[in-house]
């Protein structure tokens, strides 16, 4: 059954975004006085809300810790200025998908001002019908945020699709009986995700025209 909404999730899916997210949690660890991780570590909890985040990668953190760190990740994070790149294909994959009549939608852990920023900077901010961030409902994977971008479009579970690069992302579509698309290419590696039964592994984007 063809897809009416289509959900991505935005970094390590659209946007090659793993590396700029992993070196500024490493530099506000640093500021605060954690331990920093490793890129494999922080990679592992890609995906998830800030918070949520920083709590798997810091079990025993204190809340105003880790206060301090969401803010030094965040200055950091904004703080480079290396562009925003989309992944190869991307763009011409949204422009065909949303000229065939599909409905597109943002399913992120980024914030709200993090994805309008992004979304500014490379000029898209009118490509989606509809987006939710992590902090305006709950984090990954629980599956409140597909919920709401499916009751706000008015489109039926059974009608849509999730594309994710991550754990997160298959578990939240299998917590809402949505049907979901593994990518091989972001923060977690495609063997972590078979196991959620995604109806496509995809090596690249554009791939997606030909389901």
């Amino acid at each position: 059954m063809p897809a009416k909404l289509i959900v991505f999730d935005w970094d390590g899916t659209l946007c090659d975004s793993t590396a700029k997210i992993c070196l500024a949690l490493q530099r506000g660890a640093d500021e605060v006085g954690l331990s920093v991780l490793t890129g494999d570590q922080i990679q592992n909890i890609i995906g998830l809300g800030l918070p949520e985040a920083i709590r798997a990668l810091y079990p025993s953190i204190a809340q105003p810790q880790l206060e301090s760190l969401q803010l030094a990740y965040t200055e950091h994070y904004a703080a480079d200025i290396s562009p925003n790149q989309l992944f190869p294909d991307a763009l011409e994959t949204l422009d065909v998908l949303r000229d065939r009549g599909h409905l597109l939608a943002v399913a992120t852990s980024k914030s709200r001002y993090g994805l309008s920023r992004v979304l500014t900077d490379l000029g898209m901010q009118e490509y989606f019908d509809a987006s939710r961030c992590a902090d305006e409902t709950r984090s990954k994977p629980d599956p409140l945020m597909l919920n709401e971008l499916l009751s706000e479009q008015g489109v039926h579970r059974q009608d849509a699709v999730m594309v994710g690069d991550t754990e997160y992302d298959m578990e939240m579509a299998r917590r809402a009986d949505v049907r979901c698309i593994a990518v091989d290419f972001g923060a977690h590696s495609i063997e972590r995700l078979t196991p959620y039964k995604p109806i496509a592994c995809l090596s690249e984007l554009g791939e997606l025209l030909h389901l």
